[in-house]
């Protein structure tokens, strides 16, 4: 029986193909429901996400880029050209895109800009790829190529560079170059000159020349408080050499403005509070219990009274003096309950209540003085001091401004606009101009803008790194080149210049001996070192590095899954 079964199956299968046999053997254990792209088809898939991207953000670029409007699910409208803001907030399918997206936006977390920049090289770099590997190429020798002139276009960078004096006229240059990217041009150059002034003074001094170690703390960009207030023209929009509080006195008969103040920086309860573990009281009759609210009252009165003998020791004045009158402002992190208030409101305190932790540090950096966790040792040595402390009101909202300081440690940007959209676009805007002033204070140098470093680079590949390179990497590196122009491209593309023409000008006077950008008004060649448009150095270091190895990836990336649901769960509930 065996024999005959056994024969039978022979037969059986030497009916079948041999052809079908062979798929059968070659067949791959994979989930039914996944999809799998090989070989051409995932490159091509990469190049055309890659491609879709820049395509949407290239208008973007540059002072004369145009916004885009961002709508979400709820209606809520934004309407932008930051490329931070673009692509951390649309919603990408594309696998590829987004994570070039998040390449992008890492780009801008490390340095503050180029965010653009990134997804335009990422998308040219693979389109200049696309051009060889259509053409029978391996992607892995323009891959070669890429790390060749990646590496090479580095150390140009490195010699491009200029170290040039920082003065605050070039810091406003910077910041300008910054802010003209994100909002109309008088707008920039008003704020320019209020980003400067708030990194300098919120920077920390050199050490002694004699000292032993010359390490200098770096810039704290949190020390730069951004308050909105949605009140008059963007024009209005002011640095202010103290601190701005999103709210108010808790006490209509506390004073609304006081000169010549002394502050005290609390993170005390000013209120009864309830232990933090679970306890109860229990009273046989009314008595105990007034007895027990009397002595929950006490220890708050007791901390209220320490406070109100500290600012009669420090404000005692003769009758007669005619010193400034001396006033007293309590910034208190915690609660204070209304009775506390009603006390110091009748001996003449302004106090705040639940202040934002940030807003302690920095009132302690603007003001002097030294925050208290206790009200057991207030001595006047551990008092701020403001000229001028006054409370403005803007229809339901109220804001505590604390100015006139001695030596502040950190400022308060205030931006006002007519509308929420006017307000959140200045706010990205100085984050970004904040960074690079930030930047070219710590780099110590700077790299001259308007597309001169990429013409100045693709030149500088062609003309000597191709020639040294051997075989067909060359092709990588001559791709690298091409793509590295798409930024100087894109600039006069955005300006309504004709591209071809503006190229060709640029690196006509290039091999002059000139360091030469695209001027956007005429679509000329000029020099932007005398325009003062400079860009971070550190922003096209890692603009180059970020490029580079994603496109490195993506070239070397032959095959896509995406896992269909059953593979996380085989014999898991529902359709399978």
């Amino acid at each position: 029986m065996v024999g005959k079964s056994a024969n039978k199956f022979a037969v059986e299968l030497s009916r079948v193909p041999k052809r079908r046999v062979a798929q059968k053997m070659s067949l791959q254990t994979l989930n039914p429901k996944a999809e799998s792209i090989r070989r051409a088809a995932a490159l091509q898939v990469n190049t055309n996400g890659a491609m879709g991207l820049a395509k949407v953000v290239n208008t973007n670029l540059g002072p004369r880029g145009s916004y885009k409007m961002l709508v979400d699910g709820s209606g809520q409208i934004k309407i932008t050209k930051d490329g931070k803001v673009l692509l951390s907030e649309m919603q990408i399918q594309n696998p590829t895109a987004a994570m070039i997206a998040k390449t992008a936006v890492a780009q801008d977390d490390q340095v503050g800009d180029g965010t653009t920049s990134v997804v335009l090289l990422v998308g040219e770099l693979l389109k200049q790829a696309d051009r060889y590997t259509s053409e029978g190429v391996h992607p892995t020798v323009i891959a070669e190529g890429f790390d060749l002139a990646k590496k090479e276009a580095l150390a140009f960078l490195e010699t491009f560079k200029q170290g040039i004096k920082l003065d605050r006229a070039t810091l406003i240059n910077v910041a300008n170059t910054s802010l003209a990217t994100k909002l109309n041009a008088p707008l920039a150059k008003q704020l320019a000159a209020d980003v400067v002034d708030a990194v300098t003074t919120i920077r920390p001094p050199p050490p002694p020349k004699d000292a032993a170690d010359q390490w200098r703390d770096p810039i704290d960009l949190h020390m730069v408080e951004i308050m909105k207030m949605q009140h008059r023209t963007a024009s209005e929009t002011q640095l202010i050499q103290g601190l701005v509080l999103d709210h108010g006195a808790r006490h209509p008969d506390m004073p609304k403005r006081l000169e010549n103040a002394f502050i005290l920086t609390l993170n005390v309860s000013l209120e009864y509070e309830k232990t933090e573990v679970n306890s109860g009281f229990f009273y046989s009759s009314a008595e105990q219990r007034e007895k027990l609210v009397e002595a929950e009252r006490r220890v708050v009165d007791q901390k209220v009274k320490k406070i109100v003998e500290l600012k009669n020791l420090v404000c005692d004045q003769a009758v007669e003096s005619k010193e400034k009158r001396k006033t007293f402002v309590v910034v208190n992190q915690k609660g204070i309950d209304p009775l506390s208030l009603d006390i110091l409101a009748k001996n003449g305190i302004f106090a705040v209540r639940r202040a934002k932790r940030r807003n302690m540090e920095r009132l302690q950096l603007i003001a002097g003085g030294i925050a208290q966790n206790s009200v057991d040792d207030l001595t006047p040595s551990i008092l701020g001091w403001a000229g001028l402390v006054y409370e403005h009101t803007l229809g339901e909202e109220k804001y505590t401004f604390i100015e006139k300081v001695k030596q502040p440690k950190s400022v308060t940007l205030l931006i006002k606009g007519p509308n929420a959209h006017t307000t959140t676009q200045i706010q990205e805007a100085l984050r970004d101009g904040l960074r690079a002033v930030k930047n070219a204070l710590e780099d110590e140098s700077l790299v001259p803008g308007a597309g001169a470093f990429e013409i100045a680079c693709a030149a500088h590949l062609v003309e000597k790194v191709k020639k040294k390179a051997k075989g067909r990497v060359q092709m990588g590196v001559q791709a690298f080149a091409d793509a590295l122009l798409i930024i100087p491209k894109t600039l006069a593309q955005n300006a309504n210049h004709d591209v071809q023409s503006a190229i060709v000008a640029l690196q006509d006077e290039h091999s002059d001996g000139n360091i030469v950008g695209i001027d956007l008004a005429t679509g000329e060649p000029f020099d932007p070192t005398v325009e003062g448009i400079w860009d971070n150095y550190r922003v096209k270091r890692q603009m180059l590095h970020s490029c580079s190895v994603i496109a490195v990836n993506l070239l070397s990336t032959d095959e896509i899954l995406r896992a269909g649901r059953s593979s996380l769960k085989a014999d898991g509930p529902g359709p399978q």
